[in-house]
């Protein structure tokens, strides 16, 4: 586990999507994915090759680009809340309405946000499966290191750091996520446990609703993975880090006196 967050950088760059260029790619992938590999959604209702839905609109989306090759190996979005209309819907409570027990700290819509299209590129997977000189030139790394196997967690590593980087700038403390069953059993390799908030669905294939306390989670992960902690916040530049090492608490706002109990924004 210490390697794999050790040697993230040297593969892969965390990207906030800033430019319409990005947002282009970011949709394309999507449509490669939804579209194209699994069939989710109908081809003839995302002309242009890019993919998107009415939630783009009120969403912060980044990218995992490969550094040796400059792929795009995936993307996520957040669906934020509507400072406007606070009751908009969030894609979790539109798709699966009733079947869904909304959790108390929910009602605390400006700090909720859904993590949405977590999007892996099975066509980068592929072209790094059947050509090993994608990673390009790399001292110190094998042909193992470079495998399918161990690419994945890299991969689902990069993409929730995009989300805790969003989550910082925009003042988010609670996700809602609907998710395939085994991305949560990888995400609780590193710490990373939502909460069960209904049957699962059929919704792109079967999904799990669930919602997280980012401050919990956060917690969780330094107690079992600090090397990933570290990652993922940055050595606690994005979440405080001191807080959890010199005290026992049971979540970050027990003991962090800002405003909502927040996460520490960073600068620039």
């Amino acid at each position: 586990m210490d390697a794999l967050a050790d040697n993230f950088a040297r593969f892969f760059d965390v990207k906030p999507v800033v430019t319409d260029e990005q947002l282009r790619l970011a949709m394309e992938l999507r449509y490669q994915v939804y579209c194209l590999e699994t069939g989710f959604e109908d081809i003839n209702q995302h002309p242009g090759g890019m993919e998107r839905d009415e939630f783009d609109s009120r969403a912060v989306h980044s990218l995992l680009i490969h550094r040796a090759s400059g792929m795009i190996a995936g993307t996520v979005r957040l669906v934020l809340p509507e400072a406007a209309n606070p009751h908009a819907l969030f894609p979790i409570e539109k798709h699966c309405g009733d079947a869904v027990r909304r959790p108390v700290a929910a009602a605390l819509r400006g700090q909720v946000a859904e993590i949405s299209r977590f999007c892996i590129s099975k066509e980068f997977k592929r072209r790094m499966a059947e050509s090993p000189s994608l990673w390009g030139s790399i001292d110190g790394v094998t042909e193992e290191d470079m495998s399918q196997r161990r690419l994945i967690p890299h991969i689902t590593v990069g993409l929730f750091t995009a989300i805790v980087r969003m989550s910082a700038q925009h003042g988010i403390r609670y996700w809602y996520a609907v998710m395939e069953p085994s991305l949560l059993r990888l995400l609780t390799r590193f710490g990373i446990h939502f909460t069960l908030i209904g049957p699962a669905v059929e919704y792109h294939g079967a999904r799990q609703p669930c919602f997280a306390d980012a401050d919990e989670v956060l917690t969780e992960m330094h107690r079992v993975v600090p090397p990933v902690w570290e990652l993922i916040t940055e050595g606690g530049r994005l979440w405080p880090g001191q807080v959890i090492q010199h005290r026992e608490i049971n979540s970050y706002r027990d003991a962090w006196p800002l405003p909502f109990g927040g996460p520490v924004f960073a600068k620039g």
